[in-house]
């Protein structure tokens, strides 16, 4: 187990120095600066924020001491273009509404995903599987935007069940949820449900049955532990995407989400901000992939992650 959670500490490492160095160069390959906008900024002044930012050191100068002050002293730097604030402030004050709104989408979209998938499953070639994965293919074409809209101008404008922005108050975050698990949830029931029927059909659980145990047991001990592990592998990814936020749903219920800074330092050429959000999202997604790897051999005991396997 050591040795394991040891290659992957590494690999993690790696990735996230390979994942720092093409952002930046990306970044310096952009036409422009951060300092250019519609009024013209006079030469000096330009000059002088360019010194101040450390822009007017060659490209390996920037480079190396971008990488110094991120993996060594743990600085992502100063935002060029929001006054006096720092990217790990930024990140501090806004991740929190993005998490929170992500981990009840995550949880939402698992129970819901699993629900359905069984369900369907269950009732193979009858109306409830046909009814299920009808939702499925509704949550997988309707966009995630054009279902906030429609929550938003019908719980929330008609029928006024819920507050059309924000998060004051835990009702408030049923728009959003919905919105952000709808394709979650229909991709898990889909997994589920093709990977129950296959268990369903396999030899051990026909021998289970023929034992005389109940379909409770069977279903619980040993048909849904091995139809989750597609959905297992799932998670790790799912959970990033989710969690992180959407940056289309946090601007429509006016959540005050880190997409938000995601986008405007895009637009805005702050390369500090730009690289700082990469590394930190990278930083989620490698630890999602390393607690899904961890899961999946913990569900899947032909995984033996002592012996240093990594399924």
């Amino acid at each position: 187990m050591l040795r394991f959670i040891g290659r992957k500490f590494v690999f993690m490492l790696v990735s996230l120095l390979v994942l720092a160095t093409a952002t930046f160069f990306l970044m310096k390959a952009i036409p422009g600066d951060p300092f250019l906008s519609e009024k013209a900024v006079p030469e000096k002044i330009k000059e002088n924020l360019m010194a101040q930012y450390g822009l007017d050191k060659s490209l390996l100068e920037q480079y190396g001491i971008y990488m110094k002050n991120v993996f060594i002293e743990f600085d992502l730097g100063v935002s060029m273009k929001k006054k006096y604030q720092t990217v790990s402030g930024i990140i501090e004050d806004s991740f929190g509404y993005s998490m929170r709104l992500g981990l009840v989408a995550v949880v939402v979209s698992v129970i819901v995903g699993l629900f359905l998938g069984v369900i369907a499953a269950l009732n193979h070639r009858k109306f409830l599987d046909s009814f299920t994965m009808v939702i499925a293919v509704l949550g997988v074409s309707i966009p995630s935007f054009v279902l906030a809209y429609m929550l938003q101008y019908f719980l929330g404008v008609k029928i006024q069940l819920f507050n059309v922005s924000g998060l004051s108050n835990p009702f408030d975050y049923v728009m959003p949820v919905l919105a952000l698990s709808a394709l979650p949830i229909a991709f898990i029931a889909r997994l589920t449900r093709s990977s129950m029927i296959e268990v369903l059909q396999s030899d051990y659980i026909k021998t289970a049955r023929s034992k005389g145990l109940a379909q409770k047991v069977i279903m619980v001990r040993h048909a849904l532990k091995n139809a989750v592990l597609p959905v297992v592998t799932y998670l790790g990814p799912m959970t990033v995407n989710v969690i992180t936020g959407s940056v289309i749903i946090e601007k429509i219920f006016g959540i005050p989400g880190l997409g938000k800074h995601f986008v405007e330092s895009v637009s805005n050429r702050d390369y500090t901000l730009i690289m700082g959000l990469t590394i930190f999202y990278g930083i989620i997604l490698m630890i999602a992939r390393f607690l899904t790897d961890v899961a999946y051999g913990i569900v899947d005991p032909r995984i033996k992650l002592s012996k240093g396997k990594e399924g």
